[in-house]
């Protein structure tokens, strides 16, 4: 297919029915070098939001359906926290972010840098193995923005300098190129980024709660360039993606390329643009989940038009759970955008960590498989230095696990020992095998004012993963394995083999008292 044909929108119809027939497997063949490997990190995307995960969901997704019958779907894949930020930092240093200074809550648009400049990352990683690296979309990491008097970003932003060079950003953590916004859509500034500039110089200053906030930003106030519109953000992403994938296949061949693309949807402000409204059946909300489905495509299809789909590696999955949201939308179209798991996005209950996870590499994966492997998105760090036959130090991906094994389902036992969830309020939880313990009363995260539970929760996800059956006081001793091990993790400065780590400002842990019991 010729891409000015399938950016027609009009035959997405057709194709959403017969999307989950797997293609004729491509015969596996000897490369010499290294996969291109792209990956896909949407934003609050539900388990259900997905049609070939959710029978009942009223939202289809043709081509995510059509990307895991092509590799494999992971029925048991999780962020490695329930909020995007932290996620974002375990995706890209194999690191679970309470380690670090952040210990709950996101950062901002003008936050500082999360990531040290001396941290091994995936992009860093794959440089050493003569990778041409590109990141676009949301970042949500933290930046150095330059100020006109040289001070830290004041409250209000006045003295942030729009025409300096930004410090400490995607170039200094691996990537050669960036595109891409600062945080999150609804948070300033409101400018799109190229490298180390912002593309147009915001000159807009737009107060909290006045009429245009309420519009275009979600309610909040900060600078904006002028015409700045919320449904441009997730259709340059797509063209600035399959820009990239076209450029370097025509220039640079022979040489492999990690691209990650961070979506803005369908995170919150919801904006769907007009081709895409009214295409599903739960609202603005499912018109946008259909939008970023149809932008993920397009990134399939110019691989495809750029003759290297044999030996790319495409990675599509979400940072967390769906938004709160999603309940309105259940009560109001009877979509679920968790499906059958408990709570949301902020939770420890699956439904804020449960996620999406798709795989597609012809050269490696058969198509068609389904895993119940219990993974973590903290893993592609040590999944990428398998791939390119590199050794992770012992200060590098300190809580990642080579996925790799799985990505053909050729592991005859677990990968992971155990797999830690984190809250937006900085509560823990841990699961390991068919049992799950969190380590609170409550979600961790929303309030549910009708809900009550026990001090700590232990659930059997094998008998009952809507996690409604309470077994703490028939299993006591689970509940004490469990929270030793999760002290252990904490203790050690990681969760994987290795000489034990330094966790930043261990002395200030939030809701750590339950270390204090086991």
């Amino acid at each position: 297919m010729k891409r000015r044909e399938f950016l027609k929108f009009a035959g997405i119809g057709t194709l959403g029915l017969v999307a989950c027939v797997p293609p004729t497997p491509v015969p596996v063949k000897k490369s010499g070098k290294h996969p291109n490997i792209i990956y896909i990190l949407a934003d609050d995307l539900g388990f259900g939001d997905v049609s070939c995960l959710n029978p009942d969901s009223k939202i289809q997704t043709p081509y995510l359906d059509q990307l895991a019958a092509s590799g494999i779907k992971f029925m048991d894949a999780h962020s490695n926290s329930a909020v995007c930020t932290p996620t974002r930092y375990g995706v890209l240093t194999g690191r679970y972010t309470w380690r670090t200074t952040l210990k709950r809550g996101v950062l901002k648009g003008f936050s500082k840098p999360l990531i040290a400049k001396d941290r091994l990352t995936v992009p860093a990683l794959l440089k050493q193995a003569d990778y041409t690296t590109a990141c676009i979309g949301k970042w949500h990491l933290g930046m150095d923005w330059p100020t006109k008097d040289g001070k830290e970003v004041q409250k209000g932003l006045q003295n942030v300098d729009f025409n300096k060079d930004i410090q400490h950003n995607p170039l200094d953590l691996g990537f050669d190129y960036y595109y891409g916004i600062s945080a999150s859509l609804g948070m300033a500034p409101h400018v799109f980024i190229e490298n180390r500039r912002v593309v147009k110089e915001p000159t807009i200053y737009v107060k909290k709660k006045s009429p245009e906030a309420k519009k275009l930003l979600n309610g909040r106030e900060g600078w904006m360039v002028e015409g700045w519109d919320i449904h441009d953000v997730l259709p340059r992403f797509r063209d600035k993606a399959v820009e990239f994938i076209e450029d370097h296949a025509s220039a640079s061949p022979e040489q492999p390329f990690f691209m990650y693309m961070a979506l803005n949807s369908p995170h919150k402000p919801i904006a769907p643009n007009k081709e895409f409204r009214g295409t599903s059946k739960a609202g603005e909300y499912g018109d946008f989940v259909v939008e970023t489905d149809h932008a993920v495509g397009q990134v399939v299809q110019a691989v495809k038009d750029a003759g290297v789909a044999d030996n790319t590696l495409i990675v599509f999955t979400s940072d967390n759970g769906p938004e709160r949201i999603m309940y309105g939308i259940h009560e109001e179209y009877g979509h679920d955008g968790s499906a059958q798991f408990r709570g949301c996005k902020r939770d420890n209950w699956d439904g804020g960590h449960r996620i999406p996870f798709f795989a597609a590499w012809p050269n490696a994966i058969t198509p068609g498989q389904s895993s119940q492997e219990i993974i973590c998105l903290t893993d592609m760090l040590a999944t990428c230095a398998e791939i390119t036959g590199q050794k992770l130090p012992d200060d590098a991906g300190e809580d990642s696990v080579s996925m790799l094994p799985a990505l053909n389902t050729s592991n005859t036992k677990p990968l992971r020992e155990a797999i830690v969830h984190h809250s937006s309020k900085g509560f823990f939880a841990i699961r390991k095998g068919e049992w799950k313990l969190l380590l609170h009363d409550g979600s961790g995260g929303n309030k549910y004012p009708d809900i009550t539970t026990p001090e700590v929760q232990l659930y059997n996800m094998r008998i009952d993963e809507t996690e409604t059956q309470e077994f703490s006081d028939q299993h006591p001793e689970i509940v004490t394995e469990l929270a030793t091990l999760m002290k252990q993790y904490v203790v050690n400065g990681r969760s994987t083999t290795g000489l034990p780590q330094q966790n930043e400002t261990s002395e200030k842990w939030h809701q750590l008292d339950w270390m204090q019991r086991y």
